[in-house]
């Protein structure tokens, strides 16, 4: 689930866009004080910004400049603030779409999807995000908390299979099929054997108990 952060002094604003975007199947954080707001953006990671311009303590131009020094995280600036030269100065600041107040909820819902979707296009097919890890599909290796460890072919490829498939069990013989892709026989002690490496892997990762085996059945990961 995408995290947005709403930087919005306007608690009525705030807490009305926190349940649209939640309803919209966002998780929404949205700070009522902003003497650190900074320095708490950059410690949430969020996938996207919603910035007022008019805020206390900092405005929206200085908060916009001081992030674009430490992340990439698309903004949008969302404001009633409607001159062409509040717009150019945003924009030139690094924000990735400058929208009006009053605005219809359901465009700027569009206009979020349409950021996400332009920003992170290219890390979306390969990346996939599982629980508390990731797999870097590019690079052949699972990520977490800041840590990146390498995965053999096998291991990512039963992984990922299980991953695409979370909350539903995995049989042996499909993820036999999923690895190998073949008719010719394959001993089934070989999938057991890949499977032990990748959950020592997942174990020295931190991540214990990650995928449980159903007995008779297959692989399950929650």
């Amino acid at each position: 689930m995408e995290k947005i952060l709403i930087i919005e002094d306007n608690k009525k604003i705030r807490d009305e866009l926190c349940i649209f975007l939640s309803q919209n199947g966002y998780e929404c954080h949205a700070p009522g004080t902003f003497e650190d707001i900074i320095g708490f953006t950059l410690s949430l990671a969020p996938q996207l910004i919603l910035l007022d311009l008019n805020l206390p303590v900092y405005d929206g131009f200085h908060i916009c400049r001081e992030i674009r020094k430490h992340s990439e995280v698309p903004v949008i600036v969302v404001t009633s603030r409607d001159t062409e030269m509040d717009e150019l100065a945003a924009m030139n600041l690094g924000a990735d779409d400058f929208i009006t107040k009053p605005y219809n909820t359901h465009i700027l819902l569009a206009r979020i999807a349409a950021v996400m979707k332009r920003v992170y296009r290219e890390t979306a097919q390969d990346r996939l995000t599982c629980g508390e890890f990731t797999i870097n599909l590019a690079k052949s290796s699972l990520e977490v908390a800041g840590s990146s460890i390498e995965l053999t072919k096998n291991e990512i490829k039963m992984l990922t299979c299980l991953c695409e498939k979370k909350g539903a069990i995995v049989s042996r013989d499909e993820l036999m099929r999923y690895l190998w892709n073949s008719d010719l026989f394959i001993d089934d002690n070989t999938l057991t054997v890949n499977m032990g490496r990748l959950r020592r892997k997942l174990e020295d990762a931190g991540l214990e108990n990650v995928i449980e085996t159903k007995r008779g059945q297959g692989y399950l990961i929650i």
